[in-house]
């Protein structure tokens, strides 16, 4: 009897734990710009200075079948930043460990192959129990209804209104350059 009843309690208490660990990860910013980050080269990011701005996060990888779309990335943010577009590129190992390289070295083949110019943040993880606030929020079925769920491959693009509003997500396979973002981009551009 004295067993069952320490086993009760330790259950309860495990329970309540697993119950604070649960709601600890739970994501309670208002706008995917409510996030700090470290960019690819380690110094803190507050993503809140582009609020009033139109946004593309992009999680990347070097070394996948979509890896070409740093082209199509650097000429959609080349064309519309003077416009207030902002597109933030965020590396991660999480398919196929794809991205195995360190910052500088995801920095040196993105600059040297691509010649990137747009932010990119430090490697982080975009899926699963262990990712980062940022894409905990971007892929929430709470606070991004329409967008929700889990990343499923490298180069997944989320389109962020100038209030921080996740207003589009795009799959790996549609180019940055296509029509659909293009005209997504240039509508939430024209949107002030």
């Amino acid at each position: 009897m004295r067993f069952a009843k320490l086993a009760a309690v330790t259950a309860a208490l495990i329970g309540s734990l697993t119950a604070c660990s649960a709601e600890d990860k739970k994501v309670t910013a208002t706008n995917a710009l409510a996030f700090k980050m470290k960019d690819i080269d380690g110094k803190d990011v507050d993503l809140s200075q582009y609020k009033g701005k139109v946004v593309l996060f992009v999680n990347v990888a070097s070394k996948c079948g979509y890896t070409k779309q740093y082209e199509g990335m650097q000429a959609l943010y080349a064309k519309y930043e003077k416009d207030g577009f902002i597109l933030i590129g965020v590396p991660s190992n999480d398919f196929g460990e794809q991205e195995k390289g360190t910052d500088a070295q995801i920095k040196e083949f993105c600059s040297t192959n691509y010649k990137v110019t747009f932010p990119m943040l430090s490697k982080v993880v975009v899926k699963g129990d262990n990712k980062v606030p940022l894409y905990q929020y971007l892929t929430s079925k709470e606070s991004n209804p329409k967008h929700g769920g889990e990343v499923a491959w490298n180069f997944e693009k989320f389109l962020i209104n100038r209030k921080g509003e996740v207003v589009q997500r795009f799959k790996s396979g549609i180019e940055p350059m296509s029509d659909e973002v293009v005209k997504a981009v240039k509508a939430e551009l024209d949107a002030k």
